[in-house]
């Protein structure tokens, strides 16, 4: 009887930690932005509580940034960038298995990979990822998206997307694995920065990430 106690605490416990949501500052030179993971994509937000747990991010660049549509870091080559040094290529050495489904609404963080020509499977980055800035989208871009990749999203997704916005040309391409639940001006400051040929801000962004304890 007591084993069987002690097994059912256990359970609940693990439950509860389930339940319990993992929520990360991720601190910049323009503000911070506060990002839930999902479990919808537990290796991409168990790989990185891991990178983040071992301050991998600290110091790096938003080396790439697209007003109207993305921006993006990770790159550990970005550490310590010389101005004019072109990124984007660095990573940790290791791929995760793609687990594509959470569409890109403004806000999304999403996992970087390869072109799929290279990439067939669609394996994420193990350290790169974006944030959808996105722009305005209508029930017709909807319409034509799920019309050309043969899904459908529900009512509660479009109505998402025509609240926020995104970029729903990137669903069912690339894994989502968070959101910004605080910080979209932060992302709209950081996408209208001046950028060089390669799309890196003129001036450096760097990030700093680590666990939200307010909750």
């Amino acid at each position: 009887m007591r084993m069987y106690i002690m097994g059912l605490v256990l359970l609940l416990s693990i439950a509860s930690c389930k339940k319990e949501e993992t929520t990360y500052i991720i601190e910049t030179d323009l503000g911070n932005m506060k990002v839930k993971l999902l479990d919808s994509a537990p290796k991409h937000k168990a790989n990185f509580i891991k990178l983040v747990s071992e301050g991998f991010y600290n110091g790096l660049l938003f080396h790439r940034v697209v007003n109207g549509a993305i921006i993006q870091g990770g790159d550990p080559d970005s550490r310590n960038a010389q101005p004019g040094q072109h990124l984007g290529v660095g990573d940790v050495g290791y791929k995760i298995p793609s687990e594509i489904g959470v569409p890109h609404f403004k806000g999304m963080l999403a996992a970087a990979r390869q072109g799929a020509d290279d990439n067939p499977n669609l394996e994420s980055s193990g350290s790169q990822f974006y944030i959808v800035q996105g722009q305005q989208v209508s029930e017709k871009d909807l319409n034509i998206y799920q019309a050309i990749r043969n899904f459908k999203y529900s009512q509660a997704q479009i109505d998402k997307y025509l609240r926020l916005g995104g970029m729903p040309m990137l669903d069912q391409h690339y894994t989502v694995f968070g959101e910004v639940t605080e910080g979209l001006d932060v992302l709209d400051k950081i996408a209208r920065q001046q950028t060089d040929d390669y799309e890196r801000p003129l001036k450096d962004i760097h990030m700093q990430i680590y666990k939200d304890n307010s909750n």
